[in-house]
């Protein structure tokens, strides 16, 4: 349930970076809610007393910060300059295959042979649906969106470690406060360079990438995956392609294809498989 919900509030990243776009330029967005963040886990953490984490530790949450709290939201906010937010879910198709891959090689977990089926034909589906959605054309955002791809598996994997050593909302919150210095300085340098037109759906959508996305999020969703697996907890993000295009048509208005409901149905086959296998082989010796 705990990776669940953070499947849910990832699906509202795009939508929300969309509307943030219409007040910021993308590198004043990213600044902005790496920055407010970091802010809201810095005082949950201070007012928590939490001890400063192992000098062993630091490499592994500046991976964390690097892909998910800079890298990603900077790569992907890029892409939407050029990308509808449905094309930019190739990415997130593609992401739960790869952070399984990258899991099993850096935590040793070894899912059995149906997940991994499960798993291909998954992303197989999503990324049949999103390319028919998007009409098979490859965009400019392309490239930013593959390298946003591979910098965010990192961060899930090494987040779903550390997850393990300490609780998840610290591992993000110390992800948050490390990158704080750059973030500071990236405000600092972007907002007189890019205009700012403040109105609802911009500062909407910063808050909830601040908030919603870069902390919470990830909180519940490095809690889950510590308690289930890498591997299991990344199969759960088939769904959030899906969703993205639930709150693109009801918050942007772009247009859903008929073949939603279908790839749905599949696509939660499929999930049902990934955890069935990924229990089963919990359960072994």
């Amino acid at each position: 349930m705990l990776a669940g919900l953070g499947v849910v509030a990832f699906s509202l990243t795009f939508p929300a970076t969309a509307w943030g776009l219409e007040s910021f330029g993308p590198w004043s967005l990213v600044a902005l809610r790496s920055v407010l963040a970091a802010l809201v886990a810095g005082g949950v953490l201070l007012a928590a007393r939490v001890p400063l984490p192992a000098r062993r530790h630091w490499a592994g949450l500046a991976v964390v910060g690097g892909g998910v709290v800079v890298g990603f939201p900077l790569l992907t906010t890029l892409a939407l300059q050029t990308s509808t937010t449905s094309h930019a879910a190739v990415v997130v198709g593609l992401l739960p295959l790869t952070t399984a891959v990258l899991g099993s090689l850096r935590t040793g977990e070894r899912p059995s042979r149906t997940f991994w089926i499960a798993a291909l034909a998954g992303a197989a589906v999503v990324i049949a649906f999103t390319v028919q959605q998007s009409g098979g054309a490859l965009t400019s955002g392309d490239l930013y969106l593959f390298g946003a791809l591979l910098v965010c598996a990192a961060g899930y994997t090494e987040g779903g470690r550390l997850a393990r050593v300490m609780p998840g909302w610290q591992v993000v919150g110390w992800a948050l406060v490390l990158c704080l210095p750059l973030a500071v300085a990236g405000s600092l340098v972007a907002l007189p360079l890019e205009p700012v037109h403040l109105n609802a759906h911009g500062v909407l959508g910063l808050v909830w990438v601040a908030a919603g996305s870069t902390f919470l999020g990830l909180y519940v969703w490095y809690r889950g995956m510590a308690a289930i697996g890498v591997a299991r907890a990344s199969q759960l993000q088939l769904a959030q392609p899906l969703l993205t295009l639930v709150w693109s048509f009801l918050l942007l208005g772009e247009e859903v294809s008929a073949a939603a409901p279908v790839a749905a149905v599949a696509v939660l086959v499929c999930i049902a498989a990934t955890q069935r296998a990924g229990r089963r082989a919990g359960r072994k010796p």
